[in-house]
């Protein structure tokens, strides 16, 4: 599957993959700063974004779909940093290819398998119950949500994957009963055979339970050079809420200084 993505800068190949309901556009202010110092490619998965819908959908695709990008751009060792779902994408893709990494960081979440989160039927089934015959504004949009989605910075990053059709209407971009179709495949756990050996990193927010000290055990199993970082504050959505910090964190693995300068082209 050929994937849409926003790129930025030059130098080493960065990819981020985003996390689920997320889009490539939820991270460009990081690719932005990680730009002065690499080439950042911004992908949208699968059956999210600008990206091709498919009835298919499970990190075997998505890792296949990331393969397919790599060689098509001709990528030589990329760093890789995933969040949440594309964390997972992110893991397999290193435990399947390692010599084809150059180095990962992954963003809140672990190789575990997680229950069922009702907060994510919650929100495919409120984005469903969205009336658009009744809608003419975001605005509009956003009020129907406030009835499943009471969290404001929930609702902005939703209505991200909303797309004018029409001069009077919205649709969802996104392939919503698929990814809930799908959901269990998405709480899976990472499992594979292999240990990748290069430099990892895993931040973690200290208010989100998607990595435990638990989990440290099977992180350090599969990959042993791995370094594990706490954002203090920060929930689930680090790079929403902490860009500065974890661009200071991408800094320090990469061994290079990553930093916006207003002003200057791209």
């Amino acid at each position: 599957m050929k994937l849409f993505y926003r790129h930025f800068g030059e130098g080493q190949p960065v990819i981020i993959l985003h996390g689920i309901f997320g889009v490539s556009d939820n991270w460009v202010t990081i690719a932005r700063k990680i730009a002065e110092q690499f080439s950042v490619y911004l992908l949208d998965l699968r059956n999210h974004g600008q990206s091709p819908h498919s009835d298919t959908f499970n990190y075997v695709a998505m890792m296949d779909d990331l393969s397919e990008f790599i060689a098509d751009h001709q990528l030589k060792n990329p760093i890789i940093i995933g969040h949440s779902m594309g964390g997972k994408v992110a893991m397999y893709f290193a435990l399947e290819y390692p010599e084809s990494v150059n180095s990962l960081m992954v963003v809140d979440i672990s190789l575990r398998k997680y229950p069922p989160r009702h907060g994510h039927q919650q929100m495919i089934e409120t984005m469903q119950s969205v009336d658009f015959s009744k809608v003419t504004t975001r605005e509009d949009v956003d009020k129907q949500l406030q009835e499943g989605i009471s969290s404001k910075p929930i609702r902005q990053f939703i209505m991200k994957n909303l797309v004018r059709e029409g001069q009077n209407t919205f649709k969802w971009r996104l392939n919503l009963q698929v990814i809930y179709d799908n959901l269990e495949n998405i709480f899976e756990g990472v499992e594979h055979f292999n240990r990748y050996e290069k430099p990892t990193l895993f931040v973690r927010g200290e208010k989100s339970d998607y990595v435990l000290d638990s989990d440290f055990d099977k992180i350090y199993r599969h990959f042993p050079e791995a370094e594990i970082e706490t954002v203090s504050g920060a929930s689930h959505w680090i790079h929403a809420e902490a860009p500065d910090e974890l661009c200071a964190i991408i800094s320090d693995f990469t061994g290079k200084t990553c930093e916006f300068r207003p002003g200057r082209k791209k």
